[in-house]
């Protein structure tokens, strides 16, 4: 991000400036009871493309969108009995619910990996929660580091992994819990295990009842959440891709100033050729693009370096052949 990192303690004060921070679309590593976050706002497409490029990720996967409780929860998904029987038990803590999206969801669709849910959590750390507060909008928050790396249980960590790609640290020392966020997913029929964490399967299923397993990783139909990366969106129609020209009864997801003519529909990714523009800009496209009256999606040729390592995986997952 071109910041000098910053690392202070979490006083009242440096937590209003790291508030201000994420609410201006800069990324801040943050304490919770399980790992230090990379938080930035969920809302904000470009916040969301920056995390991650700090992370240096090679796929668009889910993000946990952090909130203070489960009323702030539930003004971005359909909140279910089961997940309001969850929350009392389990929140705030390490305990992620993956849920359907409202209609009027606020939250970036990048956070969802285009999906139409989103996985919420509300941490039990006091300075996450002061945070949350202080920010009064959803946080994106994966492991503040790079990705394949360790996840950081201490500030030193951050610093380490990620240098200066973060705006501000806030020191809480080390995360009591240690390991990531036990995920379910309440969109399946039967509650789903999707990843194990700090809140353990007995414990959840003393409350609710047995736990349905995740198909495996790859599997066709797997189950869409943070810590699964195979699982992504696709539109309805067939995309065609690396396209330089394009059909009338087509659509054209175009990439930086030279676009061919004769499309039925373009959108451009960025026309200055923008990789976080285009990442924040993706799937929020993809899905204007998708429309029954058209025979299919062109996309252009994007270049395959940096977040367009990202966007590119995106787009192939898309244009794959369908079951």
């Amino acid at each position: 991000m071109g910041l000098r990192l910053d690392i202070v303690a979490p006083t009242d004060d440096a937590i209003a400036r790291a508030a201000d921070l994420i609410r201006t679309g800069a990324l801040v590593a943050l304490p919770t009871e399980t790992v230090y976050g990379l938080g930035g706002d969920a809302t904000n497409d470009r916040a969301v493309a920056g995390i991650f490029q700090a992370k240096g990720r090679p796929q668009f996967n889910p993000l946990i969108a952090h909130v203070p409780d489960a009323a702030a929860a539930a003004q971005h998904v359909v909140w279910t009995d089961v997940a309001e029987v969850l929350a009392q038990r389990f929140w705030p803590g390490p305990l992620t619910l993956v849920l359907s999206r409202r209609a009027d969801c606020a939250v970036s669709l990048l956070c969802s990996a285009g999906l139409d849910t989103l996985a919420v959590r509300s941490p039990s750390h006091p300075v996450a929660q002061a945070l949350l507060r202080a920010v009064g909008r959803p946080v994106a928050a994966p492991s503040a580091n790079r990705s394949g790396m360790v996840s950081p249980t201490q500030a030193a960590h951050v610093v380490q992994s990620l240098g200066a790609g973060v705006a501000l640290v806030l020191d809480g020392g080390r995360c009591p819990v240690g390991v990531e966020s036990t995920v379910i997913d309440l969109t399946a029929a039967q509650p789903t295990l999707l990843r194990p964490g700090g809140a353990t399967r007995e414990a959840i299923e003393a409350v609710i009842g047995p736990l349905a397993r995740a198909p495996a990783v790859g599997t066709p139909g797997a189950l869409h959440a943070p810590g699964q990366l195979e699982s992504h969106y696709a539109p309805a129609l067939p995309v065609r891709l690396d396209a330089l020209s394009v059909a009338d009864d087509e659509a054209l997801l175009a990439f930086g100033p030279d676009v061919p003519g004769g499309a039925a529909l373009t959108l451009n990714l960025s026309p200055a050729g923008d990789m976080g523009e285009a990442a924040a800009n993706l799937f929020a496209m993809l899905r204007t693009l998708d429309r029954p009256d058209l025979r299919g999606i062109a996309v252009a040729p994007i270049p395959d370096h940096g977040l367009g390592l990202a966007i590119n995986d995106r787009l192939r997952r898309a244009a794959a052949p369908r079951p």
